[in-house]
């Protein structure tokens, strides 16, 4: 049933505005800005699968973060040499020693244990968890461990959690010890409350006492399905349509032995076989498959499984050898979706869900490109399309996406500042209609936000409501990473921080929440018109750098543009006053030289503060597969703003700045010859030469300060507009529902602060969270201001 034009109502929220003409009065006033919404009309309808999440098990994410386990290497599978995370300790008298032993298993798939020998009591075990263990006065905790024992040793074990100061918390004792493996248990009652609390196994008497799958974990999980409630339900709170999972990098691994198997991820939890993680922890696999599963159908959302293709970072599966990640991906469906007659329908029975997960995608690899990559696509693709061919493939874009068996949805990744993602925000408008959908599977404001700012969070919002308003197009998107353990960070910004006990999302959380909470069915045109923001013009330090590749550089001279020399190479004092970072550097014969294979080799110089001058060099390539990267308005390590000579494998030279965007140009280095470099940086413009050739001529170009799109609710006739005031200052807006003959009452939704640097953090969860507050409006035209810095939701009846 349609509403007639005078009776629908409006949501409205801040986001990014486009030119619209003679919609437009003139204006007097330079400053305000004009919003046109044409709501007697209708665009596309909205994919409702457009907003939701990605898990990536980085940043302790799962083990130490949404999977509650509370000790730390519970399976002593971490080193085969040490108990890694426990420690030994006596009253003083006693007299014990621990090892790792493999010599009579638990079981055949964790064969590693703990061997404890008490010749004097008494001794202690001592775990201290993921950075303390955070237990809450009258909660009720599970132990279990494992154990046996020999040389006499009968028990019993006494089992106490404890504050580090000694004070008990909980205190329950094992008994019956025996020769043969046995599992026990124990209900722990906490006291008091204490967020660095600890594990502690007293033993009484001598003998040998061998332990394994030593367990605390709260009773109280969310939906009772085992994970941290307050995570979960900040993960609810984003009313995701799907779930990603389980990576990322996470996925392929460093190499083929540490990729994920999701098969040593389900059942019994003592058999799961823990893995090395590319982000420098162990996983214990508690949140398996079988578990992302479920926490998909707990929050309502699609599950996308990301699969290994046969690819990690170092190694490639030869195609004769590629069956069984063919198998692994029909097995992992039929585990999902399969009968409970079928092999691994069964199993997911037996691990407690009878009824079918009903997976619907699935994606073919992670951030994986090149020959390899589209050679391996297609037998996915068939091999999964015979069998199931109600299945959603998705494929990686990374320099480009497989055309051998075109797929429906390809998964973009960016990351960068906020100014990039501004200007991104028209990036779907002229997108081909007729190829394919696109997943933007990881997105995020990751340099130029602090630790994750406003100023951020508001990149980010414009992006998104050009992907709303190209929804046609863009029909999954995923922020990333999710979440982020604050004593072990490995990706810099992240939507959801926590430690043991609390919790916080970035005012970017609050921006995904926002967008989620209030979608539309289809979308209404829209037209805007605002000032435009002077591109911000950028300082930073200098360096030189290599890909796989080796050379040399001297006369580097950095000049003002007063003519004074801010800086002249002098390498008779060796590398003094330089910062490398990976590489074999070294200062010799006048010249800066760099003889190692590895990727990302970089020498750094200078102030970060230096603005407006030029960069002059020589640079001779001695070997390898690409040219130079020579470095500019550096603002920090690890940052991309260089000038990438006879890259991609040195087949072309570019850009790679923030806010500059600029087409590459086709051109490799020769090994063995002197090239003259020079760079100059005034305000917002670059210019790059090679021996005396202009080569790049490019600008930061200004950026609008208002981004928007708008959407309406079917059923109700309610209309969403979404829009970002980008700009620092308030922003005087002109209205005009066009077609609409009044509005009855509003109500505005703001995310703001009083600057755009503010921050959310444990101890100021709250500083940057969205406000609501009621509007008088007059008409269906109308005058707003918008907040600097802000995203905004009004509901306009």
């Amino acid at each position: 049933m349609k509403s007639h034009p005078s009776a629908i109502g409006l949501w409205l929220i801040c986001g990014v505005l486009w030119s619209a003409g003679d919609l437009f009065p003139a204006s007097g006033a330079e400053q305000t800005a004009h919003v046109v919404v044409h709501a007697d009309k209708r665009g596309h309808a909205i994919a409702r699968t457009l907003w939701g999440i990605f898990f990536e098990d980085i940043n302790l994410s799962a083990d130490g973060g949404i999977y509650p386990e509370l000790v730390r290497n519970r399976s002593f599978e971490d080193n085969e040499k040490v108990a890694e995370y426990w420690s030994l300790a006596t009253n003083g008298v006693g007299k014990a020693e621990c090892a790792i032993d493999d010599s009579l298993p638990l079981n055949p798939f964790n064969r590693r244990s703990l061997r404890w020998n008490i010749s004097e009591p008494t001794a202690c075990l001592v775990n201290e968890g993921y950075y303390g263990m955070a237990v809450a006065k009258d909660a009720e905790y599970r132990l279990s461990l494992a154990a046996r024992s020999t040389n006499g040793f009968t028990g019993p074990l006494s089992v106490a959690i404890e504050t580090k100061g000694g004070q008990t918390l909980a205190r329950g004792k094992i008994e019956g010890i025996g020769n043969g493996w046995k599992t026990f248990t124990l209900d722990l009652k906490a006291n008091a409350t204490d967020s660095q609390a600890r594990l502690v196994i007293s033993a009484a008497a001598r003998g040998t006492v061998w332990l394994d799958m030593v367990s605390l974990m709260p009773k109280k999980t969310w939906k009772d399905h085992g994970l941290r409630p307050d995570l979960c339900e900040m993960l609810a709170g984003l009313k995701p349509s799907f779930v990603r999972f389980p990576g990322g990098c996470w996925v392929e691994g460093e190499n083929m032995a540490r990729m994920y198997h999701w098969k040593n991820t389900i059942g019994d939890v003592a058999h799961r076989i823990p893995l090395w993680n590319i982000w420098q922890y162990n996983a214990t696999h508690g949140l398996g498959f079988h578990e992302y599963l479920q926490l998909s159908e707990d929050l309502g959302a699609e599950p996308l499984f990301c699969i290994n293709v046969g690819m990690s970072h170092k190694e490639v599966v030869p195609m004769d050898q590629m069956g069984q990640w063919l198998q692994d991906a029909l097995d992992a469906i039929e585990y999902a979706n399969g009968s409970t007659n079928t092999v691994w329908g069964g199993l997911r029975a037996r691990n407690g869900h009878p009824a079918p997960f009903n997976m619907k995608y699935l994606e073919i690899g992670n951030e994986n490109g090149g020959p390899a990559y589209h050679e391996r696509w297609p037998l996915f693709v068939n091999a999964i399309k015979a069998k199931y061919p109600q299945m959603e493939l998705i494929a990686n874009v990374w320099g480009g996406y497989p055309t051998n068996s075109a797929p429906g949805i390809i998964d973009e990744h960016y990351y960068n500042t906020p100014e990039f993602f501004m200007a991104q925000a028209g990036k779907y408008d002229t997108y081909d209609r007729k190829g394919p959908k696109v997943f933007v599977g990881e997105y995020a404001v990751t340099r130029d936000c602090g630790l994750g700012n406003l100023r951020g969070a508001v990149g980010e919002a414009a992006f998104m409501t050009g992907m709303e308003r190209n929804s046609d197009v863009v029909i999954m998107a995923s922020y990333a990473p999710l979440f982020c353990n604050a004593n072990h960070k490995r990706w810099p910004i992240n939507l959801i921080n926590f430690d043991g006990a609390r919790a916080f999302g970035l005012p970017g959380y609050y921006v995904q929440k926002m967008f989620s909470e209030h979608r539309g069915d289809v979308t209404v045109p829209l037209d805007v018109k605002s000032p435009a923001m002077d591109p911000p013009a950028r300082a930073g330090a200098v360096g030189v750098g290599t890909w796989a590749t080796q050379a040399e550089f001297k006369d580097i001279k950095v000049t003002g543009k007063d003519g004074r020399a801010l800086f002249e190479s002098d390498f008779s004092k060796n590398l003094q006053g330089w910062k490398t970072r990976n590489g074999k550097w070294q200062a010799a014969d006048g010249v800066l030289r760099q003889t190692s294979n590895n990727t990302d080799a970089r020498a750094t110089v200078g102030d970060v503060k230096w603005r407006d001058y030029t960069l002059s060099l020589k640079a001779r390539k001695l070997g390898g597969s690409e040219g130079f990267l020579i470095q500019f308005q550096v603002q920090r390590d690890k940052e991309k703003s260089w000038w990438n000579l006879g890259g991609w494998g040195n087949k072309r030279h570019g850009l790679e700045v923030p806010g500059i965007h600029a087409e590459h140009v086709d051109g490799a280095i020769e090994a063995g010859r002197w090239y003259d470099v020079k760079i100059e940086c005034l305000g917002a413009h670059v210019r790059c030469y090679l021996d005396g050739k202009l080569i790049h001529d490019v600008s930061r170009e200004p950026l609008q300060s208002l981004y928007a799109s708008a959407s309406r609710v079917e059923k109700t006739g309610e209309l969403i507009l979404k829009v970002v005031n980008a700009n620092t200052q308030p922003l005087a807006t002109d209205v005009n529902l066009k077609g609409l003959s009044k509005v009855n009452t509003a109500t505005a939704i703001v995310l703001t602060s009083a600057s755009g640097l503010d921050e959310n953090t444990l101890v100021e969860p709250t500083k940057v969270v969205p406000k609501t507050e009621t509007l008088n409006v007059a008409g269906a035209a109308f005058r707003h201001t918008f907040p600097g810095n802000s995203v905004t939701v009004l509901r306009l009846k």
